[in-house]
C-alpha cells in the first residue's frame, strides 16, 4: 500500500487545510470544493486527510459499512443482529471523471430481478464511501447527471437505485471533497451552492516557501515511509485533536448574537436561499470546537463567512470569487453582541489560534477596477497594416441570446445545446444491449420474450426471460458542442461604441455556452494575420478574459482567420471526434490586405461548407448603407447570417428553424 504524504507536512495552504479539518470535525458542514491552478497540492492534501480520520466500527461482512451500534434498518445486507463490530480505517474513495452511473450508485441485475424476483445488487462507490471520504478530482468535468446523483446522496445521506420499478436504498453519508482547475471550466451555480465550503488555492510566490515545498517533496519521493515516520508525531497530535473536537462539538453554544451576525452577513452579501446561513452556523460551531472552546466568537463567524460565502455570491461565471473583507468587518461590527462571548472568557490564542483564522492576503482577491482600463480611440475606418494598435474597449452589457444549435443528431458529451443520442433523456426506441444492460426497455423486452414462452416450458404466471430477450432503451437528449468564435478585430470594427456592442454580443454567447455546457475557443484576426487567442476549453471565463483585453486595429485578413479556425477544428476532431462544432464568425464581412483578399476568403469559407461544419455569421455592419458582405460570407460557409439585434432572444422566432432549413437545402 502506498504511503500517503503526511497532512501536516503540506507547506502553506492554511485555508485548504483548515476547511478539510473542519469537515473532519463536523461532516454536517457539507464538504469542500477546492479551486486552484494545477500543481498546488489540492489532491495531495485531500488524500492525506484520510490518514487522520479516526477508525470506524462496522458490522462484519456488511458491504455497506453499517455501524454496529445503529445499523441501517433498510441495509440490503441486513437485517443485522446486534453484536460487537470490527474496526477499520476510514476510507477515501475516488470517483473517476469518466465513471458510469452504475459505477457510482451501484448496479442492479435486471435479468435476475425479472426472471427470479431477486434484488441482486452490486454496490457502487457511494456505498464504499459511506462513513468516509468521497473525493472527486476535476469535479467540474464530471457529467451533470453524475454530479446531481452525487450531491443528492450527500444531501439526503442515502443512495437510491431505481430500475423499472425495482429499487434499492442504502445509507451513504460521506465527506464530499471536490477539486477543480477553474481554467478548465466552472460548475453551475446551483451545484456550487451544494458544497459547504470553498477554498481558492494558488502556488506561493515566496521563494523560501517554494524551496521548502521542493525539499519536502524530494524527501518524500526518495523514502515515503521514512518521511512519514518523521512526521508521525505531528500527525498523531492532529488526529487526537480531531477526536477531541468531535467530542466537544455537541457542547458548543451558538448564541443569539452570533446567529444575528451570521444572518446579517448572508443578507449583506445577497446570497440566495438559506443554505449559506446554515453552513455558516455549522462552520462557526466547528471552528469553536477545533479551537477547544464551547462558545462561538465573532472571529469564528468571520472565518466561517470567508469559507462559506465566496462561491455563493457569484451571479455568473465571470464574477470574481471572494468577499469584500472591509464590508464583512463592518457588518460584523454593526451586529456584534455581548452574548457571543463565553462566560469563561477563553484565551483567543489558545489551542485553536482564534478559530484558525488565515493570514492577511497579500492583495485583493478580485481583479482590478475595470473602469481603469483605457478606452479605444474614436474612428473606425479601415487602416493600413502598419496602423497604430488601439487599446481594448469594454464590452457592453450581455443579454439573453437565441439558441444556436448544430443540425442533426450527435453522440457527443452530455450538455444542453444540440440533439444527441445520450444515456439520459426521452426514450425513442430499443436495441439489443452492447455490453452491460443499463437502461431496460421493459415493453420491448416483454415483446421479445412473449413468442417463446411455450417453447421454454412456461407453466406459471411469470414470464421466462432469457438474456437474449433483454432490450436496451435508446434515448435522445442534448449534447454540448464546441463553439468556436472567430472574431474580427480589424480597424473596420474598431469604433468604440461598435466594438463594445460586438464584445457584448460575444460575451452573451459565452454566457449561453456556459449554461449549455459547451467547450469554447477564440480565434481573432487583424492586421496581417490571425491567432488562436484561446484554444478549445471548458473555461468560458478564460474566453471572457481574453475577449475583454482584445485590442483592435489594422487591416482585415478574413481568410487568415477562417483558415486558422479550420486548423483548430481539424486538431480538435482528433482529440474529441464525437464533439460537433458550431463556428460563430463575428465580422462585418470585409476582407482587405494581400492579393485578392475577397476571393481568398471565399475559398477558405467553402472549406467549412465542404466539411458540413455548422456556422453562423454575426453581421456587425452598421450605418444607413450596408454592403451585405456578411450575408455573402454566410452563404459560402453554408450557414446563415444574423445581425446583432437579431441575436437577441426576443427577436425573430425562427432563427434556429431558418438555420436548419438552410442546412437541409
Amino acid at each position: 500500500m502506498t504511503t500517503p504524504f503526511p497532512f501536516t507536512a503540506v507547506v502553506g495552504q492554511d485555508d485548504l487545510r483548515l476547511a478539510l479539518l473542519l469537515n473532519a470535525v463536523s461532516p454536517a458542514v457539507g464538504g469542500v470544493l477546492v479551486r486552484g491552478e494545477k500543481g498546488t497540492a489540492k489532491s495531495t492534501a485531500v488524500r492525506a486527510l484520510s490518514a487522520l480520520l479516526p477508525e470506524v466500527a462496522v458490522v462484519p461482512g456488511c458491504r455497506f459499512s453499517c455501524d454496529p451500534a445503529a445499523p441501517d434498518p433498510s441495509c440490503p445486507d441486513g437485517p443485522h443482529e446486534p453484536g460487537p463490530g470490527a474496526h477499520r480505517p476510514a476510507r477515501m474513495v475516488e470517483l473517476p471523471v469518466g465513471a458510469s452511473e452504475d459505477r457510482l450508485v451501484g448496479a442492479l441485475d435486471i435479468e435476475r430481478a425479472l426472471a427470479e424476483g431477486v434484488k441482486a445488487f452490486e454496490p457502487g462507490l457511494l456505498a464504499d464511501a459511506h462513513r468516509g471520504i468521497l473525493y472527486v478530482d476535476e469535479v467540474n468535468l464530471l457529467h451533470d447527471h453524475l454530479v446531481d446523483l452525487l450531491l443528492d446522496a450527500a444531501a439526503m445521506g442515502a443512495s437510491y437505485v431505481e430500475r423499472e420499478g425495482v429499487s434499492v436504498r442504502h445509507a451513504s453519508k460521506f465527506l464530499l471533497v471536490g477539486t477543480m482547475n477553474p481554467e478548465e471550466g466552472e460548475l453551475r451555480p446551483q451545484l456550487l451552492d451544494r458544497f459547504g465550503l470553498t477554498v481558492e488555492v494558488a502556488a506561493s510566490r515566496e521563494p523560501d516557501q517554494r524551496v521548502e515545498v521542493v525539499r519536502r517533496r524530494l524527501a518524500y519521493d526518495d523514502d515515503p515511509a521514512g518521511f512519514a515516520a518523521r512526521w508521525a508525531e505531528e500527525e498523531a497530535a492532529v488526529r487526537q485533536r480531531i477526536v477531541a473536537a468531535r467530542e466537544l462539538l455537541p457542547r458548543v453554544r451558538l448564541g443569539d448574537g452570533a446567529l444575528r451576525q451570521i444572518a446579517a452577513t448572508c443578507a449583506a452579501f445577497e446570497v440566495d436561499g438559506m443554505r449559506a446561513d446554515i453552513v455558516m452556523a455549522r462552520t462557526a460551531t466547528a471552528l469553536a470546537a477545533w479551537a477547544g472552546r464551547t462558545d462561538v466568537l465573532a472571529e469564528d463567524v468571520r472565518q466561517a463567512a470567508l469559507l462559506a460565502l465566496p462561491h455563493r455570491r457569484r451571479r455568473n461565471p465571470f464574477d470574481a470569487p471572494g468577499l469584500d473583507e472591509d464590508k464583512l468587518d463592518e457588518t460584523l461590527e454593526q451586529f456584534s453582541g455581548d452574548d457571543s462571548q463565553g462566560d469563561d472568557d477563553p484565551d483567543p490564542d489558545g489551542p485553536g489560534g482564534g478559530g484558525g483564522q488565515p493570514q492577511p492576503d497579500d492583495g485583493p482577491q478580485s481583479g482590478g477596477d475595470a473602469s481603469a482600463r483605457p478606452e479605444a480611440g474614436e474612428g473606425g475606418q479601415p487602416q493600413a497594416s502598419g496602423a497604430r494598435e488601439q487599446s481594448a474597449v469594454r464590452a457592453a452589457e450581455p443579454f439573453r441570446t437565441k439558441v444556436l444549435s448544430v443540425p442533426g443528431i450527435g453522440e457527443g458529451a452530455a450538455g444542453r445545446r444540440s440533439r444527441a443520442r445520450t444515456e439520459h433523456g426521452r426514450t425513442t426506441g430499443a436495441r439489443r444491449p452492447q455490453g452491460a444492460l443499463t437502461k431496460l426497455h421493459l415493453a420491448a423486452t416483454v415483446q421479445a420474450a412473449a413468442p417463446h414462452q411455450r417453447a421454454r416450458g412456461r407453466s406459471g404466471p411469470g414470464l421466462v426471460i432469457r438474456r437474449d430477450d433483454l432490450r436496451q432503451a435508446t434515448r435522445e437528449g442534448r449534447e454540448g458542442n464546441l463553439v468556436l468564435f472567430v472574431v474580427d478585430a480589424s480597424g473596420s470594427m474598431a469604433a468604440r461604441q461598435r466594438m463594445g456592442a460586438v464584445k457584448g454580443a460575444v460575451l452573451s454567447l459565452l454566457l449561453d455556452a456556459y449554461q449549455r455546457r459547451d467547450k469554447v475557443g477564440l480565434v481573432t484576426f487583424r492586421g496581417s494575420g490571425a491567432e488562436v487567442a484561446l484554444p478549445p476549453t471548458s473555461s468560458v471565463d478564460a474566453a471572457a478574459a481574453r475577449l475583454e483585453s482584445l485590442p483592435t486595429g489594422g487591416r482585415t485578413p478574413l481568410a487568415a482567420g477562417l483558415l486558422k479556425a479550420h486548423e483548430v477544428l481539424r486538431v480538435e476532431r482528433l482529440r474529441d471526434p464525437a464533439r460537433r462544432a458550431l463556428v460563430v464568425v463575428v465580422t462585418d464581412g470585409r476582407a482587405t490586405g494581400g492579393p485578392e483578399p475577397v476571393a481568398l476568403a471565399g475559398r477558405a469559407a467553402r472549406l467549412f461548407a465542404a466539411g458540413s461544419v455548422a456556422s453562423v455569421v454575426v453581421d456587425c455592419e452598421s450605418g444607413p448603407v450596408r454592403l451585405g458582405l456578411a450575408g455573402q460570407l454566410a452563404g459560402e460557409l453554408g450557414g446563415m447570417a444574423v445581425t446583432l439585434d437579431e441575436l437577441r432572444a426576443d427577436s425573430i422566432a425562427g432563427l434556429v428553424k431558418g438555420m436548419q432549413s438552410r442546412r437541409a437545402a
